[in-house]
Protein backbone atom coordinates (compact mmCIF):
# COMPACT_ATOMS: atom_id res chain seq x y z
CA UNK A 1 0.00 0.00 0.00
CA UNK A 2 1.05 3.62 -0.24
CA UNK A 3 1.01 6.21 2.72
CA UNK A 4 -2.12 6.38 4.48
CA UNK A 5 -4.98 8.89 4.28
CA UNK A 6 -7.14 9.80 6.79
CA UNK A 7 -10.95 10.34 5.54
CA UNK A 8 -14.31 11.19 7.69
CA UNK A 9 -17.61 10.36 5.62
CA UNK A 10 -21.15 10.18 5.85
CA UNK A 11 -22.67 8.76 2.82
CA UNK A 12 -23.87 12.13 1.54
CA UNK A 13 -23.95 15.50 3.25
CA UNK A 14 -24.63 18.63 1.81
CA UNK A 15 -23.80 22.31 3.23
CA UNK A 16 -26.29 24.52 2.27
CA UNK A 17 -26.44 28.44 3.37
CA UNK A 18 -25.82 31.13 1.65
CA UNK A 19 -22.68 33.40 0.92
CA UNK A 20 -19.88 31.21 -1.10
CA UNK A 21 -16.73 32.58 0.11
CA UNK A 22 -14.23 30.27 -1.10
CA UNK A 23 -11.71 31.08 -3.28
CA UNK A 24 -10.39 29.72 -6.75
CA UNK A 25 -7.67 27.75 -4.41
CA UNK A 26 -9.17 27.46 -1.47
CA UNK A 27 -10.57 23.79 -0.51
CA UNK A 28 -12.06 22.50 1.80
CA UNK A 29 -15.93 21.83 3.13
CA UNK A 30 -16.28 20.84 7.22
CA UNK A 31 -19.41 20.85 9.35
CA UNK A 32 -19.15 19.29 13.05
CA UNK A 33 -22.69 21.04 14.61
CA UNK A 34 -25.87 19.00 14.18
CA UNK A 35 -29.11 20.90 13.54
CA UNK A 36 -31.50 18.36 16.12
CA UNK A 37 -34.58 18.94 14.00
CA UNK A 38 -32.74 18.27 10.76
CA UNK A 39 -30.80 15.41 11.37
CA UNK A 40 -32.68 12.37 12.84
CA UNK A 41 -30.77 9.47 13.05
CA UNK A 42 -27.49 11.37 13.03
CA UNK A 43 -25.50 10.62 15.92
CA UNK A 44 -22.87 13.26 17.34
CA UNK A 45 -20.11 11.01 16.50
CA UNK A 46 -20.79 10.58 12.66
CA UNK A 47 -19.77 14.17 12.32
CA UNK A 48 -16.43 13.89 14.73
CA UNK A 49 -13.47 15.15 13.88
CA UNK A 50 -11.02 12.69 13.13
CA UNK A 51 -7.34 12.35 13.35
CA UNK A 52 -5.23 12.38 10.11
CA UNK A 53 -2.63 10.64 7.92
CA UNK A 54 -0.80 11.73 5.20
CA UNK A 55 -1.38 10.78 1.40
CA UNK A 56 1.98 10.29 -0.90
CA UNK A 57 4.42 10.03 1.78
CA UNK A 58 6.89 7.06 1.92
CA UNK A 59 6.58 6.40 5.35
CA UNK A 60 3.61 4.15 6.92
CA UNK A 61 2.90 5.88 10.59
CA UNK A 62 0.70 8.87 10.33
CA UNK A 63 1.75 11.99 12.45
CA UNK A 64 -0.07 12.03 15.13
CA UNK A 65 -1.04 15.86 14.97
CA UNK A 66 -2.54 16.37 11.58
CA UNK A 67 -6.09 17.10 11.54
CA UNK A 68 -8.70 17.79 8.65
CA UNK A 69 -8.67 21.32 7.99
CA UNK A 70 -11.38 23.01 8.06
CA UNK A 71 -12.13 26.30 6.38
CA UNK A 72 -13.26 29.32 8.41
CA UNK A 73 -16.15 29.90 6.50
CA UNK A 74 -17.46 26.22 7.24
CA UNK A 75 -16.42 25.89 10.98
CA UNK A 76 -20.01 25.30 12.59
CA UNK A 77 -21.88 24.05 10.27
CA UNK A 78 -25.13 22.08 10.15
CA UNK A 79 -26.29 18.39 8.87
CA UNK A 80 -28.99 16.94 7.52
CA UNK A 81 -29.87 13.35 5.90
CA UNK A 82 -31.14 13.93 2.63
CA UNK A 83 -33.49 11.21 2.90
CA UNK A 84 -35.97 9.68 5.52
CA UNK A 85 -34.36 7.12 7.25
CA UNK A 86 -34.42 3.31 5.82
CA UNK A 87 -37.29 1.11 6.56
CA UNK A 88 -37.52 -2.73 6.51
CA UNK A 89 -36.33 -3.70 2.87
CA UNK A 90 -36.92 -0.10 1.93
CA UNK A 91 -33.67 1.18 0.87
CA UNK A 92 -32.69 4.99 2.37
CA UNK A 93 -30.15 7.46 0.06
CA UNK A 94 -26.82 8.01 2.13
CA UNK A 95 -26.45 11.46 1.40
CA UNK A 96 -26.10 14.33 4.46
CA UNK A 97 -26.28 18.14 3.36
CA UNK A 98 -24.62 20.78 4.97
CA UNK A 99 -27.32 23.45 5.80
CA UNK A 100 -25.03 26.41 5.88
CA UNK A 101 -24.18 26.55 2.46
CA UNK A 102 -26.74 26.88 -0.33
CA UNK A 103 -28.09 29.06 -3.21
CA UNK A 104 -26.71 31.28 -6.00
CA UNK A 105 -22.85 32.09 -5.98
CA UNK A 106 -22.10 35.75 -4.91
CA UNK A 107 -20.55 36.59 -8.84
CA UNK A 108 -19.95 34.39 -12.09
CA UNK A 109 -16.09 34.53 -10.65
CA UNK A 110 -16.94 32.97 -7.33
CA UNK A 111 -15.86 29.29 -6.27
CA UNK A 112 -18.47 27.34 -4.59
CA UNK A 113 -17.42 25.96 -1.36
CA UNK A 114 -16.72 22.61 -1.31
CA UNK A 115 -13.82 20.24 -3.02
CA UNK A 116 -13.65 20.68 -6.42
CA UNK A 117 -13.03 18.05 -9.70
CA UNK A 118 -9.48 19.56 -9.63
CA UNK A 119 -9.19 18.60 -6.38
CA UNK A 120 -10.58 14.91 -6.23
CA UNK A 121 -8.84 14.25 -8.97
CA UNK A 122 -4.89 15.44 -7.61
CA UNK A 123 -6.28 13.86 -4.36
CA UNK A 124 -6.46 10.02 -5.89
CA UNK A 125 -4.12 10.75 -8.62
CA UNK A 126 -6.86 10.15 -10.98
CA UNK A 127 -6.03 10.08 -15.13
CA UNK A 128 -9.00 12.15 -15.35
CA UNK A 129 -7.81 13.66 -19.03
CA UNK A 130 -7.14 11.07 -20.52
CA UNK A 131 -9.10 7.98 -18.90
CA UNK A 132 -12.69 6.74 -19.11
CA UNK A 133 -12.95 7.00 -22.81
CA UNK A 134 -15.55 5.03 -24.09
CA UNK A 135 -16.75 3.66 -20.75
CA UNK A 136 -20.44 4.18 -18.87
CA UNK A 137 -20.76 4.59 -15.42
CA UNK A 138 -24.53 4.19 -14.31
CA UNK A 139 -25.57 5.76 -11.27
CA UNK A 140 -28.98 3.35 -9.45
CA UNK A 141 -31.45 5.67 -7.39
CA UNK A 142 -34.94 5.88 -6.60
CA UNK A 143 -37.70 8.10 -8.12
CA UNK A 144 -37.53 10.91 -10.24
CA UNK A 145 -34.52 13.91 -10.58
CA UNK A 146 -36.76 16.36 -13.39
CA UNK A 147 -33.94 18.82 -13.39
CA UNK A 148 -30.94 15.97 -13.13
CA UNK A 149 -29.96 17.10 -16.76
CA UNK A 150 -29.74 20.72 -16.23
CA UNK A 151 -28.00 20.23 -13.07
CA UNK A 152 -25.81 18.35 -14.18
CA UNK A 153 -24.77 21.02 -17.06
CA UNK A 154 -24.58 23.68 -14.76
CA UNK A 155 -22.04 21.71 -12.32
CA UNK A 156 -19.84 20.44 -15.79
CA UNK A 157 -20.15 24.12 -17.07
CA UNK A 158 -18.52 26.14 -13.85
CA UNK A 159 -16.06 23.86 -13.47
CA UNK A 160 -14.56 23.37 -17.15
CA UNK A 161 -15.88 19.63 -17.24
CA UNK A 162 -16.53 18.61 -21.40
CA UNK A 163 -20.37 19.42 -21.87
CA UNK A 164 -22.38 16.63 -21.04
CA UNK A 165 -25.15 16.53 -23.93
CA UNK A 166 -27.02 13.44 -26.47
CA UNK A 167 -24.89 10.05 -25.66
CA UNK A 168 -23.06 11.43 -22.56
CA UNK A 169 -26.04 11.79 -20.28
CA UNK A 170 -28.88 9.24 -20.57
CA UNK A 171 -32.00 9.01 -17.91
CA UNK A 172 -33.57 6.22 -18.23
CA UNK A 173 -36.65 4.29 -16.06
CA UNK A 174 -35.85 0.92 -14.49
CA UNK A 175 -37.05 -0.82 -17.32
CA UNK A 176 -34.80 0.78 -19.43
CA UNK A 177 -36.84 3.44 -21.40
CA UNK A 178 -36.08 7.06 -22.15
CA UNK A 179 -39.37 7.90 -23.22
CA UNK A 180 -41.70 5.90 -20.68
CA UNK A 181 -43.18 7.13 -17.55
CA UNK A 182 -40.90 8.24 -14.94
CA UNK A 183 -40.98 7.61 -10.76
CA UNK A 184 -42.85 9.89 -9.40
CA UNK A 185 -40.47 13.04 -7.74
CA UNK A 186 -38.89 13.03 -4.18
CA UNK A 187 -36.73 15.88 -2.95
CA UNK A 188 -34.47 13.40 -1.06
CA UNK A 189 -33.57 11.50 -3.66
CA UNK A 190 -33.27 14.38 -6.40
CA UNK A 191 -30.63 15.89 -4.46
CA UNK A 192 -28.84 12.17 -3.90
CA UNK A 193 -29.43 12.09 -7.75
CA UNK A 194 -27.40 15.20 -8.47
CA UNK A 195 -24.53 14.84 -5.49
CA UNK A 196 -24.26 11.46 -7.70
CA UNK A 197 -23.73 12.93 -10.73
CA UNK A 198 -21.78 15.43 -10.32
CA UNK A 199 -19.09 13.25 -8.23
CA UNK A 200 -18.93 11.03 -11.15
CA UNK A 201 -18.48 13.98 -13.42
CA UNK A 202 -15.31 15.56 -11.41
CA UNK A 203 -13.68 12.16 -11.08
CA UNK A 204 -14.33 10.96 -14.57
CA UNK A 205 -15.20 13.69 -17.15
CA UNK A 206 -14.96 11.80 -20.03
CA UNK A 207 -17.20 8.79 -18.82
CA UNK A 208 -20.50 8.46 -20.23
CA UNK A 209 -23.12 8.45 -17.75
CA UNK A 210 -26.60 6.23 -17.18
CA UNK A 211 -28.92 7.17 -14.71
CA UNK A 212 -31.64 4.70 -13.93
CA UNK A 213 -34.57 5.54 -11.70
CA UNK A 214 -36.11 2.93 -10.10
CA UNK A 215 -39.81 3.18 -9.19
CA UNK A 216 -39.78 3.05 -5.79
CA UNK A 217 -36.61 2.75 -3.22
CA UNK A 218 -37.91 -1.08 -2.23
CA UNK A 219 -34.98 -3.90 -2.49
CA UNK A 220 -36.61 -5.23 -5.79
CA UNK A 221 -37.17 -1.89 -7.81
CA UNK A 222 -33.92 -1.06 -6.90
CA UNK A 223 -32.29 -4.23 -7.86
CA UNK A 224 -34.19 -4.38 -11.16
CA UNK A 225 -32.71 -1.06 -12.06
CA UNK A 226 -28.78 -2.47 -11.38
CA UNK A 227 -29.95 -4.90 -14.08
CA UNK A 228 -31.35 -2.77 -16.43
CA UNK A 229 -27.75 -0.48 -15.70
CA UNK A 230 -26.16 -3.41 -16.59
CA UNK A 231 -27.67 -4.65 -19.54
CA UNK A 232 -27.70 -0.95 -21.08
CA UNK A 233 -23.93 -1.50 -21.38
CA UNK A 234 -22.96 0.20 -17.66
CA UNK A 235 -18.86 -1.13 -17.28
CA UNK A 236 -19.36 0.42 -13.45
CA UNK A 237 -22.81 0.63 -11.55
CA UNK A 238 -22.78 3.00 -8.25
CA UNK A 239 -25.22 2.41 -5.45
CA UNK A 240 -25.34 5.09 -2.92
CA UNK A 241 -27.85 4.07 -0.44
CA UNK A 242 -28.74 1.40 1.98
CA UNK A 243 -30.62 -0.54 5.09
CA UNK A 244 -30.11 -1.92 7.93
CA UNK A 245 -28.95 -5.80 7.53
CA UNK A 246 -32.04 -7.90 7.48
CA UNK A 247 -32.73 -11.78 7.63
CA UNK A 248 -33.17 -13.06 4.27
CA UNK A 249 -30.95 -10.39 2.27
CA UNK A 250 -29.21 -13.10 0.30
CA UNK A 251 -32.17 -13.31 -2.13
CA UNK A 252 -30.78 -9.97 -3.20
CA UNK A 253 -27.70 -10.76 -3.84
CA UNK A 254 -28.53 -11.96 -7.28
CA UNK A 255 -29.35 -8.08 -8.56
CA UNK A 256 -25.75 -7.38 -8.12
CA UNK A 257 -24.37 -10.54 -8.73
CA UNK A 258 -22.50 -9.00 -12.18
CA UNK A 259 -19.03 -11.02 -13.05
CA UNK A 260 -16.23 -7.98 -14.73
CA UNK A 261 -18.86 -5.26 -13.61
CA UNK A 262 -17.91 -2.65 -10.85
CA UNK A 263 -20.81 -2.83 -8.37
CA UNK A 264 -19.70 0.12 -5.51
CA UNK A 265 -22.04 0.31 -2.32
CA UNK A 266 -21.43 2.91 0.23
CA UNK A 267 -21.04 1.13 3.42
CA UNK A 268 -23.57 3.71 4.81
CA UNK A 269 -23.59 6.86 7.08
CA UNK A 270 -24.40 5.48 10.90
CA UNK A 271 -20.88 4.18 12.22
CA UNK A 272 -20.17 1.30 13.29
CA UNK A 273 -22.92 -1.27 11.62
CA UNK A 274 -23.52 -2.60 8.71
CA UNK A 275 -25.69 -2.20 6.09
CA UNK A 276 -27.01 -4.19 3.00
CA UNK A 277 -26.09 -4.05 -0.05
CA UNK A 278 -22.90 -3.07 0.78
CA UNK A 279 -22.55 -6.58 2.46
CA UNK A 280 -23.01 -8.63 -0.43
CA UNK A 281 -20.10 -10.30 -1.39
CA UNK A 282 -20.45 -9.20 -4.99
CA UNK A 283 -20.38 -5.75 -4.53
CA UNK A 284 -17.34 -3.15 -3.78
CA UNK A 285 -18.16 -1.83 -0.36
CA UNK A 286 -16.72 1.60 0.02
CA UNK A 287 -15.84 3.07 3.30
CA UNK A 288 -15.99 7.11 3.93
CA UNK A 289 -12.73 9.06 5.48
CA UNK A 290 -12.41 13.25 6.29
CA UNK A 291 -9.75 14.07 3.49
CA UNK A 292 -8.01 17.37 4.03
CA UNK A 293 -4.71 19.02 2.12
CA UNK A 294 -1.72 18.64 3.41
CA UNK A 295 1.15 21.17 5.03
CA UNK A 296 3.37 20.52 1.60
CA UNK A 297 2.34 21.31 -1.52
CA UNK A 298 0.42 18.25 -3.69
CA UNK A 299 -0.10 16.65 -0.51
CA UNK A 300 -3.20 15.42 0.93
CA UNK A 301 -4.40 13.60 4.47
CA UNK A 302 -6.95 11.25 5.31
CA UNK A 303 -8.48 9.68 8.29
CA UNK A 304 -11.47 7.72 9.16
CA UNK A 305 -14.84 9.45 9.49
CA UNK A 306 -16.68 8.70 11.90
CA UNK A 307 -20.11 8.16 10.14
CA UNK A 308 -18.50 5.70 7.95
CA UNK A 309 -20.30 2.05 8.34
CA UNK A 310 -18.25 -1.04 8.86
CA UNK A 311 -18.60 -4.67 10.70
CA UNK A 312 -19.12 -8.23 10.44
CA UNK A 313 -22.27 -9.04 8.12
CA UNK A 314 -24.42 -11.15 9.99
CA UNK A 315 -26.09 -13.11 7.15
CA UNK A 316 -23.78 -12.72 4.40
CA UNK A 317 -20.43 -15.38 3.65
CA UNK A 318 -16.92 -14.50 3.73
CA UNK A 319 -15.99 -14.33 -0.07
CA UNK A 320 -12.95 -16.62 -1.13
CA UNK A 321 -11.10 -12.91 -1.52
CA UNK A 322 -10.91 -11.42 2.00
CA UNK A 323 -8.44 -12.90 4.77
CA UNK A 324 -9.29 -10.85 8.05
CA UNK A 325 -9.20 -13.44 10.58
CA UNK A 326 -11.36 -11.48 12.91
CA UNK A 327 -15.08 -11.93 11.13
CA UNK A 328 -15.79 -15.12 9.56
CA UNK A 329 -18.68 -13.66 7.33
CA UNK A 330 -18.40 -10.96 4.85
CA UNK A 331 -16.62 -7.82 6.49
CA UNK A 332 -17.23 -4.03 5.67
CA UNK A 333 -15.79 -2.03 3.65
CA UNK A 334 -13.13 -3.10 1.06
CA UNK A 335 -11.95 0.38 0.05
CA UNK A 336 -12.82 3.96 0.70
CA UNK A 337 -12.85 7.95 -0.21
CA UNK A 338 -13.26 10.73 1.08
CA UNK A 339 -16.94 11.50 2.80
CA UNK A 340 -16.86 13.38 5.52
CA UNK A 341 -19.72 16.32 5.01
CA UNK A 342 -17.00 18.39 6.64
CA UNK A 343 -14.66 17.70 3.88
CA UNK A 344 -17.46 17.44 1.19
CA UNK A 345 -17.48 18.09 -2.27
CA UNK A 346 -19.16 21.18 -4.06
CA UNK A 347 -22.37 20.08 -5.98
CA UNK A 348 -25.65 21.64 -7.76
CA UNK A 349 -29.32 20.71 -7.03
CA UNK A 350 -31.88 23.00 -8.46
CA UNK A 351 -34.57 21.04 -7.02
CA UNK A 352 -35.32 22.18 -2.89
CA UNK A 353 -34.82 19.91 0.35
CA UNK A 354 -35.19 21.14 3.56
CA UNK A 355 -35.15 24.43 2.47
CA UNK A 356 -32.40 24.99 0.59
CA UNK A 357 -31.37 24.23 -3.36
CA UNK A 358 -28.80 25.99 -5.47
CA UNK A 359 -24.95 25.43 -4.75
CA UNK A 360 -24.21 23.34 -1.95
CA UNK A 361 -21.81 20.85 -0.07
CA UNK A 362 -22.08 17.35 0.35
CA UNK A 363 -20.89 14.48 2.31
CA UNK A 364 -21.75 10.88 3.36
CA UNK A 365 -20.40 7.59 1.37
CA UNK A 366 -22.75 8.74 -0.74
CA UNK A 367 -20.14 10.66 -2.29
CA UNK A 368 -17.26 7.79 -1.75
CA UNK A 369 -19.25 5.05 -3.74
CA UNK A 370 -19.67 7.59 -7.15
CA UNK A 371 -16.12 8.01 -6.68
CA UNK A 372 -15.10 5.03 -6.43
CA UNK A 373 -17.02 4.11 -8.99
CA UNK A 374 -15.57 6.72 -11.97
CA UNK A 375 -11.80 6.01 -10.53
CA UNK A 376 -12.39 2.40 -11.33
CA UNK A 377 -13.97 3.37 -14.92
CA UNK A 378 -10.84 5.52 -15.71
CA UNK A 379 -8.14 2.46 -15.99
CA UNK A 380 -7.97 -0.64 -17.98
CA UNK A 381 -11.14 -2.41 -19.63
CA UNK A 382 -12.75 -5.08 -17.69
CA UNK A 383 -12.29 -8.59 -17.43
CA UNK A 384 -15.19 -10.85 -18.65
CA UNK A 385 -14.90 -12.69 -15.46
CA UNK A 386 -14.37 -11.85 -12.10
CA UNK A 387 -15.32 -9.49 -9.34
CA UNK A 388 -13.38 -6.35 -9.92
CA UNK A 389 -13.56 -5.78 -5.88
CA UNK A 390 -10.74 -9.11 -5.91
CA UNK A 391 -8.57 -6.39 -7.57
CA UNK A 392 -8.17 -4.49 -4.43
CA UNK A 393 -7.05 -7.27 -2.81
CA UNK A 394 -4.43 -8.30 -5.44
CA UNK A 395 -3.00 -4.88 -6.01
CA UNK A 396 -2.87 -3.14 -2.38
CA UNK A 397 0.05 -0.91 -3.75
CA UNK A 398 -2.80 1.07 -5.63
CA UNK A 399 -4.21 2.01 -2.54
CA UNK A 400 -3.08 4.83 0.45
CA UNK A 401 -3.71 3.05 3.96
CA UNK A 402 -5.83 4.87 6.37
CA UNK A 403 -3.90 4.51 9.30
CA UNK A 404 -5.95 6.37 11.77
CA UNK A 405 -9.83 7.48 13.19
CA UNK A 406 -12.45 4.84 14.44
CA UNK A 407 -16.61 4.97 13.79
CA UNK A 408 -17.12 3.35 17.37
CA UNK A 409 -15.99 0.57 20.26
CA UNK A 410 -15.54 -3.45 18.65
CA UNK A 411 -14.06 -6.32 19.40
CA UNK A 412 -11.49 -7.21 17.67
CA UNK A 413 -11.06 -3.53 17.05
CA UNK A 414 -10.00 -3.07 13.45
CA UNK A 415 -13.58 -3.45 12.68
CA UNK A 416 -13.87 -0.32 13.55
CA UNK A 417 -10.58 1.52 13.93
CA UNK A 418 -8.13 2.05 11.32
CA UNK A 419 -4.66 0.59 11.99
CA UNK A 420 -2.05 -0.55 9.01
CA UNK A 421 -3.29 -3.07 6.40
CA UNK A 422 -6.68 -3.47 5.99
CA UNK A 423 -9.77 -2.28 8.64
CA UNK A 424 -13.62 -2.25 8.69
CA UNK A 425 -14.38 1.71 7.79
CA UNK A 426 -11.76 1.75 5.18
CA UNK A 427 -11.19 -1.44 3.82
CA UNK A 428 -7.59 -1.47 2.28
CA UNK A 429 -7.26 2.26 1.83
CA UNK A 430 -8.08 4.98 -0.40
CA UNK A 431 -6.92 5.19 -4.14
CA UNK A 432 -3.81 6.29 -5.60
CA UNK A 433 -4.15 6.01 -9.13
CA UNK A 434 -6.59 2.99 -10.77
CA UNK A 435 -4.41 -0.09 -10.53
CA UNK A 436 -6.27 -1.24 -7.71
CA UNK A 437 -10.01 -0.26 -8.92
CA UNK A 438 -9.82 -1.76 -12.35
CA UNK A 439 -8.91 -4.96 -13.66
CA UNK A 440 -7.67 -5.92 -17.05
CA UNK A 441 -7.70 -8.47 -19.11
CA UNK A 442 -4.05 -9.73 -18.65
CA UNK A 443 -4.20 -8.77 -15.28
CA UNK A 444 -5.38 -11.07 -12.33
CA UNK A 445 -9.17 -11.48 -13.59
CA UNK A 446 -8.81 -13.66 -16.05
CA UNK A 447 -10.47 -16.80 -14.32
CA UNK A 448 -8.35 -20.27 -15.56
CA UNK A 449 -10.73 -23.39 -15.42
CA UNK A 450 -8.73 -26.12 -13.79
CA UNK A 451 -7.81 -29.39 -16.40
CA UNK A 452 -5.05 -31.98 -17.50
CA UNK A 453 -4.38 -32.04 -21.01
CA UNK A 454 -3.39 -34.66 -23.08
CA UNK A 455 -1.32 -34.29 -26.28
CA UNK A 456 -1.67 -36.79 -29.13
CA UNK A 457 -1.10 -35.12 -32.04
CA UNK A 458 0.69 -36.45 -34.56
CA UNK A 459 4.66 -35.56 -34.03
CA UNK A 460 4.59 -34.65 -30.40
CA UNK A 461 6.47 -36.09 -27.62
CA UNK A 462 8.69 -38.23 -29.45
CA UNK A 463 5.87 -39.50 -31.73
CA UNK A 464 5.46 -39.81 -35.32
CA UNK A 465 3.89 -41.66 -37.81
CA UNK A 466 1.11 -44.86 -37.23
CA UNK A 467 0.87 -46.30 -33.88
CA UNK A 468 1.35 -50.49 -34.38
CA UNK A 469 -1.93 -52.65 -32.48
CA UNK A 470 -1.08 -53.13 -29.37
CA UNK A 471 1.95 -51.03 -29.15
CA UNK A 472 3.31 -48.90 -26.12
CA UNK A 473 3.89 -45.12 -26.44
CA UNK A 474 4.48 -41.99 -24.40
CA UNK A 475 2.60 -38.71 -24.85
CA UNK A 476 2.97 -35.25 -23.29
CA UNK A 477 0.34 -34.70 -20.91
CA UNK A 478 0.02 -30.96 -19.24
CA UNK A 479 -1.29 -30.07 -16.43
CA UNK A 480 -3.50 -26.44 -15.78
CA UNK A 481 -4.83 -23.69 -13.58
CA UNK A 482 -3.02 -25.86 -10.64
CA UNK A 483 -3.35 -29.23 -11.36
CA UNK A 484 -0.36 -31.25 -12.01
CA UNK A 485 0.74 -33.21 -14.76
CA UNK A 486 0.57 -36.62 -12.90
CA UNK A 487 -1.49 -37.90 -9.93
Amino acid sequence: MVAAKSIQSANSVVNPGGGHRRSATGTLVLLLTLVTSFTVGVTASAFAEPSASTHGSSSATAPPSLKPSVPDELKGHRHARACVRPQAKLVSCNTIVDLDVSGPLASPDTAPSGYAPADLQAAYSLPAATGGVGHTIAVVDAYDAPTAASDLGVYRSKFGLPPCGSGCFTKVNQLGQSAGAMPPFDAGWATEISLDLDVLSAACPNCHILLVEANTASLADIGAAVNTAVRMGATAVSNSYGVAEFSGESAYDAYYNHPGVTITASSGDSSYRVQYPAASPYVTAVGGTSLSRGSTSGSWHETVWAGSGSGCSAFEPKPTWQHDSGCSARTVADVAAVADPATGVAFYNSSPNNGISGWLVGGGTSVSAPLIAAAASLGADQSPAGYPVQQAYVATSGLTDVLTGSNGTCTPSYLCTAGSGYDGPTGLGSPSGTAALAPSNAGAFTSLTPYRQLDTRNGTGGVSGPVAPGATIRVPVDGHGGIPTTG
